[in-house]
């Protein structure tokens, strides 16, 4: 079932007191760290349903925890280095996360692309199939069918209540977490989100109306 707002706060404090003691992550050669001008920037961009995320004063240390695809391959943030990503971690009998996954579909189609991903990571028991029929379901065309089934990953991530949403850097490092669901098509979220892809990068990502 889903999680009730003091339940969500207290997730919230709890994560506060894991990032406490967390190893901030170790930049790769080359890697464009956030300022703390950069920090403040974002978190001066959090309106609207973004006020609730929070901005790190520094990257967590990237997880290898390993993911499938539809097709059972294993997945690692590694295969995204290079890219700023939008880590939702989900389940189909999650309300919440059933009501934002139109706005990431919206999101993934307008602005993936060299510089930016979209992953939603279900953490269904029932199998792809669950997944790939709700995606059926709700019209979902830009997202792939992603799954931790094992709930290693999730686990790893310290996440204590869905859906949790994580903006990782370029390295795979987790730079902002949001507890919650928002609309992810939003104009905040958007801004915030080119805002990292421009200060992580020389590039910006394409975005389709």
């Amino acid at each position: 079932m889903s999680r009730s707002p003091v339940s969500l706060a207290l997730a919230a404090l709890l994560y506060g007191a894991i990032c406490l003691t967390a190893n901030p992550g170790a930049a790769e050669p080359g890697a464009t760290e956030l300022s703390a001008a950069d920090r403040a920037t974002l978190k001066e961009l959090r309106g609207g349903d973004m006020a609730k995320l929070v901005i790190h004063n520094a990257p967590r240390e990237r997880i290898g925890e390993t993911f499938r695809d539809l097709y059972g391959n294993p997945i690692t943030l590694a295969d995204y280095s290079g890219k700023v990503v939008l880590l939702n971690i989900w389940a189909t009998w999650c309300p919440p996360c059933r009501a934002e996954m139109p706005s990431l579909d919206r999101l993934a189609g307008a602005m993936e692309g060299p510089d930016f991903a979209v992953i939603a990571l279900s953490t269904d028991r029932g199998g792809v199939e669950r997944v790939a029929r709700f995606y059926d379901d709700m019209g979902i065309e830009n997202l792939d069918v992603m799954l931790d089934r094992s709930g290693k990953f999730s686990r790893r991530t310290g996440v204590l209540g869905l859906p949790v949403t994580l903006i990782l850097d370029r390295q795979g490092r987790e730079i902002g977490r949001l507890l919650g669901d928002v609309d992810w098509d939003s104009p905040e979220a958007r801004a915030i989100l080119r805002r990292v892809i421009e200060m992580t990068g020389e590039t910006t990502a394409p975005e389709r109306a």
